[in-house]
């Protein structure tokens, strides 16, 4: 029975608020500045460069480590559930009343990393070129996330994996569903501006 703590763990790993600290750090509430997202691209705009990348790195870290743990004790299946769990508490997390926080596309990162580094390379690029072509964060967000459920298929990943990309792009997608309407109405953040309200 032991082993399953390493679930409790792996949700556990996914709470650590890594912006909020950040913010902490620095003397500001990240929950109540810029967009109010308890994300690396917040941390960017608000604290700059270099936090928004220790948030980035970190973030990704703990979702690895969480898909990592419960890939060693229990296969891919546990990678799953691992990364899952980690996914979840970053998202709504329990510290704060489980309201949405950060978008897990960074802790997302970090569990394909461990899980299908194939597919997380392509996934990158595809972030990569969209962002540098539409300066939307956000919408490399979500087509990266697309690119990882087509992935699967192409690279023939096992079924739990094929299931991992269902749930995640799904959260992932969901989640950004607000910054999509923006994009539309044009009143989105684009990368190197300041935060606009909402």
């Amino acid at each position: 029975m032991s082993e399953y703590l390493v679930f409790l763990v792996a949700y556990l790993l996914g709470t650590i608020p890594m912006a909020y600290l950040a913010g902490v750090i620095k003397k500001i509430d990240i929950r109540n500045q810029g967009s109010g997202n308890m994300g690396a691209t917040n941390v960017y705009r608000l604290l700059g460069k270099n936090w928004g990348i220790t948030v980035l790195i970190a973030d990704a870290i703990k979702g690895g480590a969480a898909a990592y743990i419960g890939l060693i004790y229990f296969g891919p299946w546990g990678g799953v559930v691992g990364g899952l769990l980690a996914m979840l508490g970053h998202s709504f997390n329990p510290y704060f009343g489980f309201k949405p926080s950060g978008k897990g596309v960074a802790s997302g990162l970090g569990i394909i990393t461990v899980l299908m580094p194939k597919v997380m390379i392509v996934a990158i690029v595809i972030f990569a070129l969209v962002v540098g072509v539409s300066k939307y964060v956000s919408l490399g967000s979500v087509l990266a996330a697309l690119t990882v459920m087509i992935m699967v298929f192409v690279f023939s990943e096992p079924l739990a994996y094929k299931i991992f990309a269902l749930i995640g792009v799904s959260m992932v997608v969901v989640r950004h569903r607000t910054n999509l309407q923006r994009i539309v109405n044009k009143t989105e953040n684009k990368f190197g501006e300041k935060n606009k309200e909402g």
